[in-house]
């Protein structure tokens, strides 16, 4: 098994096997296939595979109409096309009725690189977590994401699942278990916790051995199910660690930390500090300079957790 797969990549496959075993299944892409990694869907399952150009409202709109149909539509192409050009269909012509349209979104995040701001999608998770009746989905890695796009399958109603581009880490096996509104405890400790998603999570777990070293025992807990939030676990961990970092390749405003800090505020009040973009667009460049420049890596969750200690002792 390689050490490391972009997480589209793993949607790849995953359609494949999730193709070969529900003939309800069908793939729209717009025009983008094989950077959505859709089209060897399309070259295996022809009849189930439409490419709808580079038209996201009709796309999205299509998607609907198969679903109010009886199959089970992935709709993809790139997160700021998905959630930015087709935002109005997403709303009113799936969320609002409950169509069972899966929405994969790669290309999120500023590890696209060199596209440049125009097309890292950062506020997504944001937009689509205030959509009413809409799951929210943002895998780790290539085994988490496989699972995912199966549970978005076996889901009834509207689903956006994040991907990415870059390679990251493989950091789950096969005896792994994803479900959906569930967070997964990785590392269990008791003076501060974690919480993170998507790419963040290994760096959460190098983080944490870092800081192991110093004898700050963490937490870390891989919150892939963004909506609904796994809020019992959420709070189990802030009570015992009573000090909480987020970490997202988003903005800071609107998602995961957001998220978090909504429950915690309500249900058990925590120090927390939040790790993502300080609300600001990114840049062209080589993916790992942009996160390190963004504050998206090991170091920067070090840093926070020695920040959030402090509030917890002040």
């Amino acid at each position: 098994m390689a050490d490391k797969q972009a997480t589209r990549e793993a949607y790849g496959k995953a359609l494949l096997s999730l193709g070969a075993e529900n003939p309800n299944v069908v793939v729209l892409d717009a025009d983008l296939s094989k950077s959505t990694k859709t089209a060897d869907f399309g070259k295996k399952y022809p009849e189930r595979f439409f490419n709808m150009g580079i038209a996201e409202a009709n796309l999205l709109g299509t998607a609907a109409g198969l679903a109010a149909a009886g199959k089970i539509p992935f709709a993809s192409t790139f997160a700021i096309f998905a959630v930015g050009r087709a935002f109005e269909q997403i709303r009113n012509s799936i969320a609002y009725p409950k169509l069972n349209v899966k929405i994969a979104a790669t290309h999120s995040g500023i590890s696209v690189g060199e596209d440049g701001g125009s097309h890292q999608a950062i506020e997504d998770v944001a937009i689509m977590r205030a959509v009413p009746n809409m799951v929210v989905l943002v895998p780790a890695d290539g085994e988490e994401t496989r699972q995912a796009i199966f549970a978005a399958a076996n889901y009834y109603g509207p689903v956006y699942i994040r991907m990415g581009r870059l390679d990251v880490p493989l950091l789950f096996g096969e005896d792994y278990s994803f479900e959906i509104g569930k967070a997964n405890i990785l590392k269990e400790g008791t003076d501060v916790a974690i919480m993170a998603n998507g790419l963040m999570v290994s760096m959460a777990m190098e983080a944490a051995d870092d800081l192991a070293a110093e004898g700050i025992n963490v937490s870390v807990v891989n919150v892939a199910s963004v909506k609904p939030l796994d809020e019992e676990t959420i709070v189990r961990i802030a009570k015992v660690t009573k000090a909480v970092v987020t970490a997202e390749e988003h903005n800071v405003i609107g998602g995961l930390g957001s998220a978090i800090a909504e429950v915690l505020a309500e249900r058990q009040p925590t120090p927390m500090v939040r790790v993502g973009l300080k609300d600001t667009f990114g840049e062209s460049g080589k993916p790992t300079e942009l996160l390190e420049k963004y504050g998206l890596t090991k170091l920067e969750l070090v840093k926070a957790v020695h920040e959030v200690l402090a509030k917890k002792q002040g």
